[in-house]
C-alpha cells in the first residue's frame, strides 16, 4: 500500500501569496492532497486557493493554533506537511522534507530557516527566536535550532498523539516541546526564508506573540517538568524561612526565650509551605509520567512512516536530501485519488470508472 501525503496551509488574508504556495506544493508533491485552511479571511484567499487546485476548509476561530488543532483532527496521512501561506518558505523543498521523514524514519522534520533576503527576518523576531529557543533547549533538551519554524512534516503517529492545545502562534513551541519531551526522532533541513511578496502583511506582533510564547514555555515547564519547577519554588520559600528563622534561633540559643514569636511562627509556616510545595511537585511528576506513558502508547499504536517499494521504484525521490536529483512523481494513482477527493469535497459524484 502506497503512503499518503497531505499538505496543510493555514491562511488568514493571504490572497497575494497562497496561489503560488499551492502551485509550488503541487509541483513538488504531485501525489499529495493540498488543504488550505482559511482562518476568517476577508480577502480573496479562498477563491485564489481553489483556483490553484487546493481543497479549502474553514476554521472560523482565529489563530494558527486553532487551525492546526482542526487540521490534525480532520486530516489523516502517512506524512502531513504544514507550511505558512505567506510564501516566505521555499515550498519547492517539500519533497526533500517528506523524503527525509520516510528515510529516517522520523516523526518530525523541521525546515530550519536560512534567511536569504534582507528584511525577511526582523531583528526583534530573530533575537526573540534565539531567546525562546535557548529557554526550551535548557528546559527540555538540545535537539532544536529553530523552534518557531512554521515549515514542518509530521508522521501520522506524531499528529495523532499531539494534543494541540495552543490557540495562536505558540503552536510551534508546543510541537517542539511535544517532540522533545517524548524523545521523538526529529531532523532538520535548512530551507530558504525570504521576504513576503508585495501585498502580504505579517500577522506576527513581536512583543505580544513573544510574551505569549514565553508564557506557553513557562506553563509547559510547570506541566512537563513539575518536580523541577516545584523544587525551585520550594527552595526559594525555604531560603526565606531560613533567613527569617536564623535570628529567632540565635535569640533562643543566647537567652533561652523566643522574644520574636510572630517571626518564629511566620518562618515555621513558610517552611511548612515549602515542604508541601515540594511534595506536590513529586506527586505531579508521577502523574506526568503516567500521562507521558499513555501518550507514548498512542504514538506507538501507529506504524512508523515508510515508503512502499512501488513508490520508491517510480522514482519518488528518496535520497534527495543527500543531494541526488529526483524526478517529479507522475500523476499516479495517489494523484488520481486526490482529484477524486476534491470532487467529493465539492459535492460531485465519483464513479468507479474514474479510477
Amino acid at each position: 500500500m502506497e503512503p499518503t501525503i497531505a499538505c496543510v496551509v493555514p491562511c488568514h488574508n493571504e490572497e497575494a501569496a497562497v496561489g503560488k504556495v499551492v502551485r509550488d506544493l503541487r509541483a513538488a508533491l504531485p501525489e499529495a492532497i493540498v488543504y488550505v485552511y482559511d482562518n476568517a479571511s476577508t480577502d480573496r484567499t479562498v477563491e485564489v486557493a481553489r483556483e490553484a487546485g487546493a481543497i479549502v476548509r474553514q476554521e472560523p476561530r482565529k489563530g494558527k493554533g486553532n487551525v492546526i488543532r482542526r487540521a490534525f483532527a480532520d486530516v489523516a496521512a502517512d506524512a502531513l506537511l504544514i507550511i505558512d501561506g505567506d510564501d516566505t518558505y521555499d515550498a519547492s523543498r517539500a519533497r526533500d522534507l517528506v523524503n527525509l521523514l520516510f528515510d529516517g524514519p522520523y516523526d518530525q522534520v523541521v525546515g530550519a530557516r536560512r534567511v536569504t533576503d534582507d528584511g525577511a527576518y526582523r531583528t526583534g523576531h530573530a533575537a526573540g527566536n534565539k531567546l525562546l529557543t535557548g529557554a526550551v533547549r535548557s528546559l527540555f533538551g538540545n535537539d532544536v535550532t529553530d523552534m518557531l519554524s512554521g515549515y514542518r512534516v509530521f508522521s501520522q503517529r506524531f499528529v495523532k498523539s499531539f494534543p494541540a492545545l495552543a490557540r495562536e502562534f505558540e503552536t510551534e513551541t508546543e510541537m517542539t516541546i511535544h517532540a522533545l519531551h517524548l524523545r521523538l526522532p526529529t531532523a532538520e533541513v535548512a530551507v530558504d526564508y525570504r521576504v513576503r511578496p508585495a501585498g502580504g502583511e505579517s500577522k506576527l506582533r513581536t512583543y505580544r506573540d513573544g510574551w505569549r510564547i514565553m508564557r506557553v514555555i513557562l506553563d509547559l515547564a510547570r506541566r512537563e517538568r513539575p518536580s523541577l519547577v516545584h523544587t525551585v519554588i520550594a527552595g526559594v520559600l525555604a531560603l526565606v524561612s531560613v533567613v527569617l528563622g536564623i535570628p529567632v534561633i540565635a535569640d533562643f540559643v543566647r537567652t533561652g526565650t523566643v522574644p520574636r514569636l510572630p517571626t518564629a511562627v511566620l518562618a515555621a509556616a513558610i517552611m511548612t509551605i515549602a515542604t508541601l510545595v515540594l511534595l506536590v511537585g513529586y506527586i505531579l511528576e508521577s502523574l506526568m509520567h503516567m500521562r507521558q506513558e499513555q501518550t507514548r502508547l498512542v504514538h506507538l499504536s501507529y506504524p512508523a512512516p515508510a515508503y512502499s517499494p512501488r513508490l520508491t521504484a517510480r522514482g519518488a525521490g528518496i535520497g534527495a536530501v543527500s543531494g541526488r536529483k529526483t524526478a517529479a512523481a507522475p500523476r499516479n494513482a495517489i494523484a488520481l485519488d486526490a482529484e477524486q477527493h476534491r470532487d467529493l469535497e465539492q459535492g460531485q459524484e465519483v464513479s468507479p470508472s474514474d479510477s
